[in-house]
């Protein structure tokens, strides 16, 4: 036991993430990004908004906009029967909060932070532009989600009025 005590100490600091699942892939988020895991009831759709975002929903009193995760990886939409069992990961950015709608959550993952990998040349040039990185795990990799990028909060050119 003290082998396995002592090979956690030498490991380097470690990440948390809670997986949510986009079809088969599991992505990632940092724990400390999140403010809530909830079943959205409601979702109101809004004229004329970018395909990704899904709607606007009441979360205790608090309008929250409502992200399609699906469409920002450019996936499909889940067919009418599997929309039903679909969750919503509550974060806030800036003040304004948002539900990013996957198809479902996971698990809280620990990982050494040093399993880190840069992410794979050959990996779809949308998801590379949402991702912060990689980790293998048994068989499949977790997918590190950007949240700033996600939500296209990166400086963007503005157009003069």
């Amino acid at each position: 036991m003290s082998d396995q005590k002592d090979d956690r100490a030498n490991s380097g600091p470690i990440r948390e993430f809670v997986t949510l699942y986009i079809g088969d892939q599991i992505f990632g988020l940092p724990v400390s990004d999140i403010r809530e895991v909830f079943h959205p009831l409601a979702i109101t759709r809004v004229p004329l908004a970018p395909p990704e975002i899904r709607g606007v929903l009441n979360l205790r009193g608090r309008i929250v906009t409502a992200i399609e995760v699906r469409t920002c990886l450019n996936l499909p939409p889940l067919e009418e029967d599997e929309a039903s069992s679909m969750m919503a990961i509550g974060i806030e950015v800036d003040d304004e909060a948002y539900g990013l709608i996957v198809d479902r959550i996971g698990d809280v993952l620990q990982l050494p932070e040093r399993d880190c990998e840069a992410i794979p040349c050959n990996m779809d040039p949308n998801w590379q532009a949402l991702a912060s990185g990689i980790f293998r795990l048994d068989g499949q990799l977790l997918i590190i989600l950007d949240i700033q990028r996600l939500l296209g909060v990166e400086p963007k050119t503005e157009i003069a009025a």
